[in-house]
């Protein structure tokens, strides 16, 4: 590199410069050869500082976030040697960040809905360029978790040039939470919070209202899971909607009701909701009346793991729950968050779609997914296969779906790539 530039720099193996060329933007600890002080002033690199990342042949490799306390000990932010990393960068990003949920959802809300970028994803972190950040939109509502020391240093000019980019699109955000509760921060020797950024007023509650696919929800930002809502099965829950008409829906880990009020207004003839959570079910429940769904959409709070075989052994229960069902929903937690419980989780996939499988009838459907990055595509399909195979049955596969554009996927980083949804029909 001919110009000086103003960083610390961090001397990595040549494996990690491979890694970095083939797209993937994270250096590890064992993979950073030493730190070395920035070129023009002598400045030695801490926690959180951006900086310069060489080959130890010489040959610059990018620029990136240094996390001191984290395994990942650099995030690249931009290959680009002209780049500066300042609050014009960042105001860059949060830019295209929008624009891109601009042109890949702003005119694909159903008839006579709002906007699909009135509830949507608009920062999902390394995919963006903002390692360690994710924020969701709730209408004028902004809900961040920032979960890297870089991030955290930066959220003062960073929280701005969100608001920023969308403040120039015409968008309203009256306030914003930081649902900064994550147990990746502790990687990152951060201290776990919650609370409404200072920099906006903060409103008298966390409660939200949103609209999705046309239907309203009461959105707890403080309380519920993630960011308050998982905005990344919007289409899918779309493509739901589409196969319900007449049939009866069973929705599993139903969480809030989205699948199962999707269903209701796609004109299914019952739905049942079933989530182990009482909390969550009783937000399903308030959704459906807000939507006027509540007439065809019943609740049961149940761990689906002991539910969907217990059906299927007691055809009165079966009955009683508003069964037999034509369409089923399997959206489960994620069963594995490492690859070292990969063989375990996918043990659990294959029983889940066993159980579900010997509910429907042929020519009944069963959307199905995993929201694990560890989980990936082959193997959640291996696992359906092995269900069926089991059950007895033939699938077709009607659709294979990934999540919401609003999520993209980086390529050459795999990390991004978590949601895989299927849709099959029993023949």
């Amino acid at each position: 590199m001919k110009q000086a530039r103003p960083y610390p720099r961090a001397i990595v193996t040549r494996k990690a410069a491979r890694s970095l060329a083939g797209g993937h933007p994270w250096v590890f600890e064992g993979e950073v050869l030493r730190l070395e002080p920035a070129p023009t002033d002598g400045r030695a690199a801490i926690n959180g500082d951006v900086v310069d990342v060489f080959e130890e042949n010489g040959t610059w490799q990018g620029a990136g976030l240094l996390s001191l306390e984290s395994k990942i000990r650099v995030r690249i932010v931009t290959r680009n040697a002209n780049d500066r990393v300042d609050e014009a960068f960042w105001r860059r990003r949060a830019q295209w960040a929008w624009a891109h949920r601009v042109s890949c959802m702003g005119t694909r809300a159903l008839p006579g809905a709002a906007p699909d970028t009135r509830a949507c994803r608009v920062i999902f972190s390394e995919a963006d360029g903002f390692p360690g950040l994710v924020v969701d939109r709730y209408e004028s509502v902004l809900v961040a978790q920032v979960g890297t020391v870089g991030m955290e240093r930066l959220r003062d000019v960073v929280y701005p040039a969100v608001l920023d980019a969308l403040a120039q699109a015409g968008e309203r955000v009256d306030a914003l939470f930081e649902r900064n509760d994550s147990p990746a921060r502790d990687k990152e020797g951060l201290p776990r919070r919650k609370g409404w950024w200072d920099g906006l007023p903060a409103p008298a509650s966390s409660r939200v209202k949103v609209r999705e696919n046309g239907l309203a929800f009461d959105v707890d930002i403080e309380n519920s899971q993630k960011t308050g809502f998982f905005l990344d099965q919007k289409y899918n829950r779309r493509a739901v909607r589409e196969l319900a008409a007449g049939r009866r829906v069973l929705d599993c880990f139903c969480h809030v009701g989205p699948f199962g009020l999707n269903a209701a207004a796609g004109g299914a003839e019952l739905v049942r909701c079933v989530d182990v959570s009482q909390t969550a079910l009783d937000l399903a429940a308030e959704n459906a009346r807000l939507n006027g769904l509540d007439g065809r959409v019943s609740f049961t709070c149940a761990d689906v793991l002991d539910y969907l075989p217990e059906l299927a052994r007691d055809r009165s229960r079966l009955r009683a729950e508003g069964g037999p069902f034509d369409l089923i929903v399997l959206d489960p937690p994620a069963f594995t968050k490492s690859r070292g419980t990969v063989a375990h989780a996918q043990r659990g996939y294959r029983e889940i779609n066993y159980e579900a499988l010997r509910l429907l009838p042929r020519g009944g459907y069963l959307a199905t997914c995993s929201c694990s990055q560890h989980m990936t595509r082959d193997l959640l399909a291996r696992a359906v296969a092995e269900a069926a195979h089991r059950a007895n049955v033939q699938l077709k596969q009607v659709e294979e779906r990934q999540q919401a554009p609003d999520h993209p996927i980086l390529w050459g980083f795999p990390e991004s790539h978590y949601l895989d949804f299927f849709v099959f029909q029993v023949v």
